[in-house]
């Protein structure tokens, strides 16, 4: 099934919805999800930004569905290569580590957001 498509049914979306976003007719997003049609780089742009997902997994190009998941991916195979040889011990200290920084970030997150 095509990506866009994909995306647009598990969201609840109808094809018109599509096309009022990206501001094209209801058959022009047929036309994409039926691969008769290409889409632009703006279009893509904002389809990506709408689906919070990559242009390559929009594409079909990637399976990695957006960044977050790509740094999931690295940091699980990193990980992985990271901890071989490793006491336990030190993989729970290396898992520490790793959840205090997440909710560093987390912190941050939330201040930048509410200082908006």
């Amino acid at each position: 099934m095509n990506r866009l498509k994909q995306l647009r049914i598990e969201k609840n979306l109808l094809q018109s919805d599509i096309a009022k976003i990206i501001g094209v007719s209801d058959r022009a997003v047929g036309f994409y999800e039926t691969g008769r049609r290409d889409m632009n780089t703006e279009t893509l742009s904002v389809l990506a930004n709408f689906f919070n997902v990559t242009i390559d997994y929009l594409l079909g190009i990637s399976d990695i569905r957006n960044l977050d998941d790509k740094a999931k991916q690295d940091f699980q195979f990193a990980y992985h290569k990271e901890t071989e040889g490793l006491s336990d011990e030190d993989i729970k200290e290396a898992l520490r580590i790793y959840k205090e920084i997440k909710k560093n970030i987390a912190k941050n997150e939330d201040k930048k957001d509410g200082s908006k």
